[in-house]
């Protein structure tokens, strides 16, 4: 049996790099990247390895995963109004979906990295001028005369990062993330009562059995975190992700470190970490198995996702967990799937069953975000919310009749608040009943549509429903549930303060 390929670093240099970056000033490139070689880490090799074990644990059924935040960052939005709604936003899910799953909840967040993005053209039409397209902060400006790509971004890019990270880290050691004060994650402006009456209620039993715990002398018990030393009603563990786009960047943070004494068995092993995010995955766009992405992912020891669209084949998806995680890792890979609500019974049943009899041990999320994006009769890129939730609930179902268990959600959402304290409309549908003439009131992503708050609650009610149900053995099959019938149906909270009702068309 052959070895393994040698691997360093730069290895991926020698491979086709799909959606790479042409800097003009390849100089200015150069003091850069030698630069970022130097700045501290952002992330350890110990949360790293924290972060793998809670995701053998979602693999195991024992956790479940939320991935969720920012199609892509700006520079702009790092500000602690706006880190503070996201992080609340991603608490606030997270809570209703451990009442209604009673499963710890994995939160890794599209944050504090997320600034770049691939596109489908090098170049778009603006007006009557051709320009390069703008593919995130940290490579070029929206605006059309900031079009070419500025090394010095990258800098920015990290210490923007940095700021990010930081403030993460403050307020959740600094009480934020307590469950003794929930409320304090933002639900005023919600204007839905149903959303705030059974957020409220789900509340007032959590301060019940916090108060019954702190009486009987239970009030933090041991964490499900490898060597858990928090508080679970305090502190939550929050993992940081991104896109690994930008391998000269990547490149930059990776650093060879020991690896921690409590997942290692070889007295002073080590291995290389990229230490600009605890979670990196590759996109759709740049997976090709002879590709600088794929070469670049099977050499760090960090958990990787995987984008999976209706373009995987098979038996290409095994030749890709093959090379990525030969050693049948646990907690290593995720695979991410984005087909479209049409085009997932299509594909979804083979993916499963050719990971299944390849015997890879993987973790199955759900991305019903990017292959259900359309354009409105207003010109606005959309998505409907009745078609996410369709997404999402037959990949429940086809899990379920193939054995198999869907394990999280990857979501984008935001948190953010106009000035005046509204949510975006950005989606259509909802809780909010979104139209199309109202997608233009406070439209503010540069980049792909989000679910605001309202909406993103609406999701984590429906799921934690679901998983409540099947907790108590109400319902035994997907098919049988109510949440989970024809696609045309898609449960959402009115306005008149009832839980559910139907939607059809």
């Amino acid at each position: 049996m052959s070895s393994k390929p040698s691997w360093s670093p730069s290895s991926w240099t020698s491979k086709p790099v799909a959606q790479d970056v042409e800097y003009p000033d390849r100089k200015g490139l150069s003091k850069v990247l030698s630069k970022l070689e130097t700045l501290p880490p952002l992330v350890t090799p110990s949360e790293i390895e924290r972060l793998r074990y809670q995701l053998s644990l979602v693999q195991r059924n024992e956790a479940f995963l939320l991935h969720a935040g920012d199609c892509a960052e700006s520079f702009d939005a790092c500000t602690n109004e706006n880190i503070s709604a996201k992080i609340g936003l991603i608490l606030s899910f997270s809570l209703i979906l451990i009442w209604g799953a009673r499963l710890p909840i994995v939160r890794i967040g599209r944050i504090a990295g997320q600034y770049a993005k691939p596109r489908s053209s090098k170049t778009e039409q603006v007006g009557d001028r051709e320009v390069l397209s703008f593919r995130g902060d940290n490579v070029n400006g929206l605006d059309i005369d900031d079009r070419t790509p500025d090394p010095e971004r990258l800098l920015r890019a990290y210490f923007h990062s940095a700021t990010t990270l930081n403030h993460v880290r403050g307020l959740l050691t600094s009480g934020f993330a307590s469950l003794h004060q929930p409320r304090d994650w933002s639900l005023s402006h919600v204007r839905s009562p149903s959303l705030r009456n059974e957020f409220e209620s789900i509340v007032e039993d959590l301060t019940d059995a916090l108060d019954f715990s702190r009486t009987i002398g239970q009030d933090a018990g041991a964490s499900f975190e490898l060597g858990g030393a928090k508080s679970t009603v305090g502190e939550v563990d929050f993992y940081t992700s991104h896109e690994g786009l930008m391998l000269d960047y990547e490149q930059a943070l990776t650093r060879e470190c020991p690896v921690p004494k409590s997942v290692s068995s070889v007295p002073n092993e080590k291995a290389f970490y990229n230490t600009s995010a605890h979670f990196l995955w590759i996109g759709d766009r740049t997976r090709q198995l002879d590709g600088g992405h794929v070469e670049y992912f099977r050499g760090i020891k960090n958990p990787i996702g995987i984008k999976v669209g209706p373009s995987m084949q098979s038996d290409e998806l095994v030749r890709l967990l093959d090379i990525v995680n030969s050693e049948k890792v646990p907690g290593r890979v995720t695979l991410i799937t984005r087909y479209g609500a049409g085009k997932v019974e299509n594909y979804l049943p083979e993916h499963i069953k050719a990971v299944k009899l390849s015997l890879h041990p993987v973790v199955w999320i759900c991305d019903p975000m990017h292959g259900n994006t359309l354009t409105s009769n207003t010109g606005l890129k959309t998505r409907h919310f009745r078609t996410i939730i369709n997404e999402l609930t037959s990949c429940i179902r086809i899990h379920s009749e193939c054995d198999s268990r869907l394990g999280g959600v990857s979501l984008e959402f935001t948190g953010e608040l106009n000035d005046e304290g509204f949510s975006v409309t950005e989606c259509l549908g909802g809780s909010m009943e979104l139209s199309e003439e109202q997608l233009g009131l406070r439209y503010q992503s540069f980049c792909d549509p989000r679910l605001n708050f309202e909406q993103s609650l609406d999701v984590a009610f429906l799921i934690s429903k679901h998983y409540k149900d099947e907790r108590r053995g109400k319902q035994k099959g997907m098919e049988k549930d109510v949440l989970f019938t024809e696609l045309s149906a898609t449960e959402i909270y009115d306005r008149n303060g009832s839980l559910y009702s139907r939607i059809k068309g």
